[in-house]
């Protein structure tokens, strides 16, 4: 890992110290997706920990086992075959990202699809802060995926990724939520928008590649601070996060580009 981001850690440790939970406008984490790429997938989290730290967020299970989407201080499992379900407090997680989400901005849309959403968001949000959001309505159509349980030993996130069947969604309601993170912080997060979907009757969902808006409205909430929760366990402390090829990595396991195009056609208010 570079200075820069070893020293970004550590300033963010001191912020997040101040107090045992999260506050309004900061960031919780708990580990680093560069250790997640790298195949640890066990941590020592706990769901019900995260609850204090934040009501919005994604991540993922011990085992790689699904993705989680959690809004209005629920959280879900999304499964590899296709289901959600409530997740339990003593659920386990090596990775994941929550806030307590504050909506700022909002801005009704209707007909638009993914990459001009995520060029208006581009333009409408901070590029050096991290930037929760959050998308209710109807969807003309959501495609996910979803990542199956991995067992020992584990594979890289490049190879648990690869072959995972493909869901087209048509015609629901539903939600997304995610982040958008600034690219200096490209190993610690998912730099760029990292979005996950959760049906309105809470049935089914994933990782989200693509979409098409019908009518729905977006919601925008800034985090100004950060906290990073290191694992001590020996997978975590045995990783090798210098790998110069780790933004790569995370582009192919994400199975999408990591930054959206530049060109602004629209502003929240």
């Amino acid at each position: 890992m570079t200075d820069s981001a070893l020293g970004m850690i550590g300033a963010a440790a001191i912020a997040g110290g101040r107090a045992a939970d999260a506050k309004s406008g900061e960031l919780y984490q708990t580990s680093l997706m560069s250790a997640l790429v790298e195949g640890v997938y066990e941590g020592l989290t706990t769901y019900g920990e995260l609850h204090r730290h934040g009501d919005f967020g994604l991540g993922t299970f011990n085992d790689l086992d699904g993705e989680m989407v959690g809004f209005d201080g629920v959280f879900y499992q999304l499964r590899s075959d296709g289901s959600a379900r409530p997740v339990t407090d003593d659920q386990k997680t090596p990775f994941a990202v929550v806030t307590f989400f504050k909506p700022e901005r909002s801005l009704p849309l209707a007909d638009i699809a993914k990459a001009d959403l995520l060029d208006r968001l581009t333009a409408l949000t901070e590029a050096n802060l991290f930037t929760a959001i959050r998308v209710d309505g109807q969807f003309a159509s959501v495609t996910t995926r979803t990542v199956r349980e991995q067992h020992r030993p584990f594979p890289p996130l490049q190879d648990a990724t690869k072959g995972q069947a493909e869901t087209v969604l048509t015609n629901v309601a539903g939600t997304l939520a995610g982040f958008r993170t600034p690219t200096f912080a490209g190993t610690l997060g998912v730099p760029g928008f990292h979005l996950h979907f959760l049906t309105a009757d809470r049935r089914s969902g994933g990782h989200v590649l693509d979409f098409q808006i019908s009518d729905a409205t977006a919601q925008t909430c800034t985090m100004h601070g950060l906290h990073i929760e290191l694992p001590e366990t020996d997978a975590f402390l045995g990783s090798n996060l210098d790998d110069s090829d780790l933004p790569q990595k995370i582009a192919a396991a994400e199975g999408e580009p990591t930054t959206s195009p530049s060109k602004p056609n629209g502003t929240l208010s």
